[in-house]
């Protein structure tokens, strides 16, 4: 088996779009905010957390939250898709959230982070197993 089929390799389980859609769904939308919000969401946010050269990694991380979420929802190169999108959310949870779980304690830091936590998880997941039925990944598979 090739290294694309090994990529590609996904089952027929139809309830993986559930998950494929969420994650995919809430990364387009928080890059799409990046760019609408900048001084919230965006530039000024990456500057009051100390993200190094926030002009330029603000809208970096925003374009491959859309490019990459867009993926994930279709189903195209799920697995590889994964990938910047766990190094995103493990940033997000060293940048905004260890803090709180050294100042305020495990039961904050766990609400503080629950949505950083059920997206890697749900990353992880299809990082794991694929894209599932009804994925460009599958039809993919089938030609390879």
């Amino acid at each position: 088996m090739n290294l694309l089929n090994k990529i590609l390799k996904t089952d027929d389980d139809k309830a993986t779009i559930l998950i494929r859609f969420i994650v995919g769904y809430v990364f387009i939308m928080e890059g799409i905010q990046k760019f609408v919000y900048s001084d919230k969401l965006g530039v000024g946010r990456f500057t009051k957390i100390g993200i190094p050269q926030p002009e330029i990694l603000a809208p970096f991380v925003g374009v491959c939250e859309i490019v990459f979420g867009f993926f994930i929802l279709i189903g195209f190169l799920t697995r590889l898709a994964t990938i910047p999108q766990m190094i995103i959310m493990l940033t997000a949870l060293a940048t905004t959230k260890i803090s709180i779980l050294m100042e305020k304690g495990i039961l904050t830091f766990s609400h503080d982070s629950r949505n950083d936590l059920l997206m890697l998880f749900g990353l992880l997941f299809l990082l794991c197993k694929g894209a599932g039925a009804n994925s460009v990944d599958q039809k993919l598979i089938g030609r390879c």
